[in-house]
């Protein structure tokens, strides 16, 4: 039974690890851009993200050990929902890393 706490223990630590790697790059993400980025992409402004973001990082930093918690799991959902819908449209209104469509 000892065993099988102690794996218990590793999953849950490599997954807190994950869940603060995204947050730690979605909040550099998101100050690399500027406001008028996130205004022409029709997001919300930069402090808004900046301020959820930094929120979800000290959450998420505190809750390293047990991500799992509801405050765990609501700090990564911020970060992802950043990282799916903010940072793409972001990328696309300046013109970073989006697929040419030649007709190749």
């Amino acid at each position: 039974m000892q065993l099988y706490s102690g794996f218990q223990s590793i999953v849950l630590v490599v997954l807190g690890v994950v869940a603060l790697g995204c947050e730690v790059f979605s909040f550099v993400d998101a100050l690399r851009h500027p406001e008028g980025a996130y205004v022409a992409a029709g997001k919300r402004t930069r402090t808004f993200w900046l301020v959820l973001l930094g929120v979800a990082l000290a959450v998420g930093f505190v809750t390293l050990f047990n991500p799992l918690t509801i405050f765990g799991l609501l700090a990564f959902v911020g970060s992802a929902v950043y990282l799916a819908d903010v940072r793409p449209a972001l990328r696309q209104v300046r013109g970073l890393g989006g697929r040419s469509n030649n007709g190749w």
